[in-house]
């Protein structure tokens, strides 16, 4: 592959924002995965919940590979196969599915709450999972609760998961009393270190009670009611939101807590809606913003000047385009997003770059064109595209990567930067 001369490659453009930048909407052929993936993070977050795919053998295969890791412990999730005989209407789907859940629950009777989780197959025969989650929450009300919600790719990208499978618990959240003081909610799945350094910061500052959602466990549901206000800590939670909002909680909006910048900008955002003082923010912020500033210093001389392109795949392409190019220097060429939420990335469009183009949607070929005309000096993608691009000549980082990687917080910057530095250094090595 021949290299494109770019005489601006080592010039930055003054960020300008993206606000008011047209947004180039596509449809056509799209490279993600599907919502069942979610289930890979959020089985490890819900310590005594368990996630029932009604599904193909291809979702078993599926979660199966994008679980590899877990092959030696004891999953909190499995698949209930669609075979033959259920789509020839030989068998009862209702009656094979409570037959799989009494055996399920008989052997883990750890179990507390139960996710049924609808796949593109279960969609297509029309398996109604809602009811029959209704059914048999009856059954085995109070010591489990059965929930369900779809995980299908028919229409959606991997993160949506996440959001579809946290909608489902917000009806479930306790109501808070008409007296309860102002309290905050985290919401979106972080993992326990970056959980427990938030709570930490917050205590500090003398924000509380926080709650995050979700819990760690089944039994200790975060309360919600009017005088909620939550701060997303994830871009793609718009049923969420919603479901949070028609409950009577209050957004939050911000930056994400990306770097060490987008990070203090989310926790400052809390801050001023609870009226911590200024003194009582840096005093509790200052000494982790401080060494978040200085992981980050050893990895700007290896990506300032960068070239990026990001494909939809996450939804956590425009908050790492803010990073990147706010942060450390890279100059992101586009930030392709599978769906724009304006209102929840209102603050994240206004820090980009006004020369990063926005789109949102997917029609993969249009996208590989402009990508191979730009030739950028890395390529965040979806394993589909990746092994292709490397193939032709080009540097790739798993957009996956970034969902299963802690990212979220200040001791996380470095290595977040470190994820993009690491590609580019493996490709030096290469070369020589």
């Amino acid at each position: 592959m021949n290299a494109i001369d770019h005489p601006e490659r080592d010039t930055i453009p003054a960020a300008g924002g993206c606000s008011d930048v047209p947004v180039l909407k596509e449809s056509g052929q799209r490279e993600v995965f599907c919502g069942l993936t979610g289930i890979i993070w959020m089985h490890r977050k819900i310590q005594d919940a368990f996630f029932l795919v009604v599904g193909s053998r291809t979702c078993a295969h599926l979660i199966q590979s994008a679980a590899g890791v877990m092959i030696f412990a004891e999953p909190r999730f499995a698949t209930a196969i669609i075979d033959e005989r259920d789509l020839a209407g030989l068998a009862d789907m209702n009656d094979e599915l409570d037959k799989v859940v009494t055996r399920l629950l008989e052997r883990r009777p750890d179990i507390k709450l139960l996710f049924l989780v609808g796949s593109c197959p279960s969609e297509v025969i029309k398996l109604d999972l809602p009811r029959a989650a209704n059914r048999l929450s009856k059954t085995y009300s109070p010591d489990v609760r059965i929930l369900s919600y779809s995980g299908s790719g028919i229409e959606t990208t991997f993160t949506q998961g996440e959001d579809a499978c946290l909608a489902s618990l917000v009806p479930e959240l306790p109501a808070t009393s008409d007296t309860a003081r102002q309290e905050l909610m985290v919401v979106g799945a972080l993992a326990d270190v970056v959980e427990d350094q938030f709570q930490r910061i917050f205590a500090g500052m003398g924000l509380g009670p926080v709650h995050f959602l979700p819990p760690r466990r089944s039994d200790a549901l975060p309360p919600v009611g009017p005088n909620t206000k939550f701060l997303l800590a994830q871009p793609f939670l718009a049923d969420t939101a919603r479901e949070l909002e028609e409950r009577g909680a209050k957004h939050i909006p911000a930056l994400f807590p990306l770097g060490a910048k987008g990070t203090e900008a989310w926790l400052r955002a809390a801050a001023d809606v609870f009226g911590i003082s200024d003194d009582a923010f840096e005093t509790a912020v200052a000494p982790a913003r401080e060494r978040a500033e200085i992981s980050l210093e050893r990895y700007r001389a290896q990506l300032n000047g960068k070239r990026i392109f990001l494909f939809p795949d996450s939804q956590l392409e425009i908050p790492l385009a803010r990073f990147l190019a706010n942060e450390l220097g890279m100059h992101p060429i586009e930030a392709g997003t599978p769906y724009l939420h304006r209102a929840h990335l209102e603050h994240e469009l206004a820090a980009l770059p006004s020369t990063t183009q926005v789109s949102e949607g997917q029609h993969v070929e249009n996208q590989l064109d402009r990508c191979r005309d730009a030739n950028p000096d890395i390529v965040v993608c979806g394993l589909g595209l990746a092994n292709p691009l490397e193939a032709e000549g080009m540097t790739t980082k798993w957009s996956i990567e970034l969902i299963f990687t802690p990212i979220q917080g200040f001791d996380q910057a470095g290595d977040l930067a470190e994820l993009f530095a690491r590609p580019l250094v493996r490709r030096s090595r290469l070369e020589v």
